[in-house]
């Protein structure tokens, strides 16, 4: 398994195999002026399934599938397919809205997905189309039982909190983690790629404490978990007589850096060092240039070298060059 220079072991790959998106959420993407990577420039299927060679043979073990909207990719299934075939990846999840699970759940967990995240801000209706824009809970709820359906369990339920759009809608979803099994995980807003999206990361803030505060007045107190895995960005706790999870991820207010495992893939094939800094080094150059698996994990193992210690967040400093939906998160 690789070691950065600052000791961490990096055995996690984000792969984000399209930039697009059929939402607009209003921390993410803004309504006009974007521009989308072509589909010639995007990484193929074989390409993709070079790298996740050359990661698995370097040390790396999981595996995650992003956006954009992973499932709006055409061959989002062989995709899946091709990463799930190679011996030695341990885990293979994807992050998703879930809107168009209902036609694809079975396929993904038949080509060997094994795990979901599915993003829903609010179970309010209204809500909802304000913080995600183009969403309609009837949507995502199909999704998410369509998943269920597909035996894509356990399911974790991804809320950015946002204030003034869903901060008073938090309770509701948590109660799932009370009544039900839900693993509900609640996101700090984080300031990306400049403009409108960041502005609102900066403006509508709402630090995890806030968030479990308000949990707790209506719902009574949580217990820590114990963590399964020392690089798990999420803080996880039960209530006492829950059945679920809740979780509170917190980049900005508690960092997690030295705990991270993670390397990031661009859809445009670049490898993203850190997710709150613009250090990227080019794989796709190497691979349409008749480079293999070892050049590219040459090129793997010289990113985990180079891979920052952290966020500069405090010093108001965060990535200029793209935006959430061009990482991958």
């Amino acid at each position: 398994m690789p070691r950065d220079r600052f000791g961490r072991e990096i055995d996690y790959l984000r792969l984000s195999v399209i930039d697009h998106c059929n939402l607009r959420c209003v921390y993410c993407m803004p309504l006009r002026g974007l521009t989308f990577v072509s589909s010639p420039e995007l990484l193929t299927a074989a390409e993709i399934e070079t790298v996740v060679r050359a990661a698995v043979g370097v040390g790396f073990r999981k595996f995650r599938l992003t956006g954009g909207e992973p499932t709006l990719r055409p061959d989002i299934v062989e995709v899946t397919r091709r990463i799930a075939s190679v011996a030695g990846v341990q885990d293979l999840a994807m992050t998703t809205n879930g809107i168009l699970l209902p036609r694809l759940a079975g396929a993904l967990r038949e080509a060997g997905l094994k795990r979901l995240n599915i993003h829903v801000d609010t179970l309010d209706p209204e809500r909802l189309k304000k913080v995600m824009r183009f969403a309609s809970i009837e949507e995502v709820m199909a999704g998410i039982a369509a998943a269920e359906e597909a035996g894509l369990v356990p399911i974790k339920i991804n809320c950015t909190v946002t204030r003034d759009y869903n901060d008073g809608d938090v309770v509701d979803l948590a109660r799932r983690a009370l009544d039900g099994d839900w693993h509900v995980r609640f996101i700090e807003l984080m300031p990306l790629g400049g403009g409108e999206t960041a502005h609102v990361a900066l403006s509508q803030f709402v630090p995890s404490a806030e968030t479990r505060r308000r949990i707790e007045a209506a719902l009574g107190p949580l217990e820590p978990v114990p963590d399964q895995h020392p690089s798990d960005e999420a803080r996880n706790f039960r209530f006492a007589n829950g059945r679920g999870v809740v979780g509170f991820i917190s980049p900005v207010s508690a960092p997690y850096c030295g705990a991270c495992n993670r390397m990031r893939l661009t859809a445009d094939g670049k490898f993203h060092l850190c997710l709150l800094n613009d250090d990227e080094l080019d794989v796709k150059q190497a691979l349409r240039s008749g480079g293999g698996e070892a050049e590219v994990a040459s090129i793997l193992l010289r990113a985990v070298t180079l891979k920052p210690t952290g966020h500069r967040l405090d010093q108001g400093l965060s990535t200029r060059a793209r935006s959430m939906f061009q990482i991958g998160g």
